[in-house]
């Protein structure tokens, strides 16, 4: 039975819209471009220098810059334009209480990660939260992960990753952990069936039963 939890962060335990897509925005005005934050969806979830690059055909170095100035606006202001997602806070009470070690792995860096989930009295459920690095180390999906099997000393096989984008999906199979996608966050339509998620949830409420049913294994 696999006993050990890994949750993605934005769009899986917390709604980081606003203060990701301002952020974003902000960056690119910068560089003269003007975005409508509705466009800026996207960035939820795969790391930043990626997606400056993937969006924007940014090179490295203008992608540095970009998060350079996104970080400018999220550090003081978008880091808690956020919240939790309704019935999330439940779900990880009631595995705790079940038994099982639940640890968060997100792109995001670890800096800013720890604030929101103790702003968010969500600290309490983990027994790690691992992220990026800021100096840009540590930004794939699988080496987060492979980082929270470490610290854990566990193996994959007794993991279960959670995740709202194919990044986690992705980064499960190649930490070669099962995974579960969670349709309320960010994903577009069927990504998390293509990217080779386990098991596909669609509330709260169906994760948990999907856990504790053991219909993942």
């Amino acid at each position: 039975m696999r006993k050990y939890i890994l949750f993605d962060l934005d769009g899986t335990i917390t709604d980081p819209k606003e203060g990701i897509t301002k952020s974003v925005q902000y960056a690119l005005n910068k560089f003269g471009i003007v975005e409508d934050c509705e466009n800026l969806l996207p960035f939820i979830g795969p790391p930043l220098l990626d997606s400056f690059m993937d969006f924007y055909d940014f090179d490295v170095e203008k992608s540095e810059l970009a998060i350079k100035y996104y970080r400018e606006r999220y550090s003081d202001v978008g880091l808690f334009e956020n919240s939790a997602i309704d019935g999330m806070a439940q779900v990880l009470s009631k595995l705790k209480a079940a038994g099982y070690t639940l640890a968060v792995a997100t792109s995001k860096p670890t800096h800013f990660a720890i604030p929101i989930c103790d702003k968010y009295e969500l600290s309490e459920y983990f027994e790690l939260i691992i992220g990026s690095e800021l100096d840009g180390t540590r930004t794939r999906k699988s080496e987060v992960i492979c980082e929270v099997l470490k610290q854990l000393n566990v193996e994959p096989e007794e993991v279960i990753m959670v995740g709202d984008r194919k990044h986690d999906i992705i980064g499960a199979k190649e930490a070669g952990t099962r995974s579960i996608g969670v349709t309320f966050g960010y994903a577009k339509d069927n990504e998390l069936e293509e990217a080779g998620a386990d098991f596909v949830v669609n509330t709260p409420d169906e994760l948990l039963a999907c856990i504790l049913e053991g219909k993942i294994s």
